[in-house]
């Protein structure tokens, strides 16, 4: 079973998937943000997908942002498309930032990947506090 990641914005969602041991992320994809369910459904139906866990917005300090509210949500609504897979929010504090350090200087030309390198780094936490 592997878990999924995902780093919602209001345009695009990065995806990233662990493997099978659930040790390693990898960057999968970045889709539209409005074409989440359907490449859920798509994926679910390919892969043993055990685990979610969505990027949870804060600010600096902690508190919720206009962002948290659109990414809870989404949360809700995913939830009840799929009752059976298991969400989790977890703290993506910096992890764009760190996803364009990652990239290197060619980030610009890199844009769209930068979603599911950012999507990695949270799940990568994510797992690290697992094991």
């Amino acid at each position: 079973m592997k878990i999924i990641a995902l780093d919602l914005g209001d345009v695009w969602t990065g995806t990233a998937l662990s493997d099978s041991l659930k040790i390693l992320a990898k960057p999968y994809k970045t889709i539209k943000t409005i074409e989440v369910l359907n490449f859920l459904k798509e994926l679910f139906a390919k892969e043993m997908i055990e685990t979610m866990v969505i990027g949870y917005p804060q600010t600096m300090k902690g508190t919720e942002s206009l962002q948290t509210k659109k990414v809870l949500e989404q949360k809700e609504l995913i939830a009840k498309t799929f009752p059976d897979i298991k969400i989790i929010l977890w703290d993506e504090r910096l992890s764009s930032k760190t996803a364009r350090t990652i990239q290197g200087k060619n980030a610009r030309t890199q844009k769209e990947n930068e979603h599911s390198i950012a999507a990695a780094v949270i799940l990568q936490t994510y797992l690290q506090f697992l094991s």
